[in-house]
């Protein structure tokens, strides 16, 4: 396996020591979009510097090179170090974040079950890798679909880290649906709060339109349109994936990137009063949810600690479609059982 000589590390005048963060998939589409933006300041503000642990496979080193380039071009002042490598060992050493962007996507014809057994052969040593050579304070968010079920398995695979420190992303949805909700309304985005997204990051998860808000009113008075909500609003969220896909050719890389960074930034600092955020965590049995599962939620967040945002009241058609999704996570561990431990 290769790796490169990693770039001195330094900190800059003024700042704290600089914190590692760790990005699989780092030469792919989203690893790309990403990286500026963490170098830039924006991941975790403009007074921390920032070392950046770079994995990638084999054959994207090369490519890796390049992208190592262009952000020694920016001249960042809060880029403190590059190092790139294969190695997960190396990868991993003292990182305070781990963004696992890296996975295999779906291909046609592959089934569903096939895709969680090659992904799972992923994440299961990087688990392994985080728990033996990450720093102690290290918080892990996965971004690589299928991400709530490869972050069970890689966080099944790290029981030194606690689970509550292990998160898949499900701000990419939540975004796409605040901006459906704004777009709808003729408001700003930021008119629109207490949107969450409950289950998986798939087309089974539910977008709780019923207890979002629209400039402080609920989103059902703002927009007095059921039909709307059940045959427009939800399918165009869970679908949204696709349709890039078909409309673009490619995956969705700068939204889930920006995402990415949302996600980060609404775990580190806290949750604006009255709101809460969509994150995948650990379920402790909320709404139903088997314990132990990571699943999409509604959580506020002190910055250092986070909970689940509880009694939240829902239709019966809302909990069939929670339902739903509650199994089809299920159904995904069950095919993972394997690598669990």
């Amino acid at each position: 396996m290769t790796d490169t000589t990693p770039s001195p590390t330094r900190t800059p005048p003024g700042s704290a020591k600089p914190v590692h963060i760790t990005v699989t998939g780092a030469a792919g589409q989203i690893g790309y979009s990403l990286l500026f933006r963490i170098a830039s300041g924006q991941l975790l503000g403009e007074d921390r510097s920032v070392v950046l642990r770079l994995v990638e496979i084999e054959p994207a080193m090369k490519s890796l090179e390049g992208v190592v380039m262009e952000l020694e071009d920016c001249a960042f002042p809060l880029l403190a170090g590059v190092e790139t490598t294969t190695n997960l060992a190396k990868g991993f050493d003292g990182a305070s974040w781990a963004l696992l962007v890296g996975s295999v996507p779906r291909k046609a014809g592959m089934e569903r079950k096939e895709l969680l057994g090659i992904n799972g052969g992923i994440f299961k040593p990087q688990g392994r890798a985080i728990a033996e050579n990450a720093a102690p304070d290290v918080r892990v968010l996965v971004v690589g679909n299928p991400c709530n079920t490869n972050c069970l398995i890689a966080r099944s695979n790290a029981p030194e880290v606690p689970p509550e420190r292990f998160f898949a992303m499900m701000r990419l949805d939540e975004n796409r649906a605040r901006a459906q909700l704004a777009q709808r309304a003729g408001v700003s985005v930021a008119a629109v709060s207490n949107m969450a997204i409950l289950g998986n990051h798939s087309s089974t998860q539910y977008p709780d339109f019923e207890n979002a808000r629209i400039a402080g009113r609920p989103a059902t008075e703002v927009i007095a349109d059921p039909v709307w909500f059940s045959d427009t609003f939800i399918p165009t969220v869970q679908r949204r994936g696709a349709a890039i896909i078909e409309a673009r050719g490619l995956s969705s890389a700068a939204s889930a990137a920006n995402a990415a960074v949302d996600a980060v930034v609404s775990i580190r600092t806290p949750t604006p009063a009255g709101d809460w955020t969509s994150l995948s965590v650990v379920s402790g049995g909320e709404y139903g949810v088997p314990e132990g599962l990571q699943f999409g939620f509604p959580v506020r967040t002190d910055g250092s600690t986070w909970t689940v945002v509880e009694g939240l009241s829902h239709s019966e058609p809302a909990r069939e479609r929670i339902k739903l999704t509650i199994d089809e996570l299920v159904a995904e561990r069950d095919e993972v059982a394997d690598l669990l431990t």
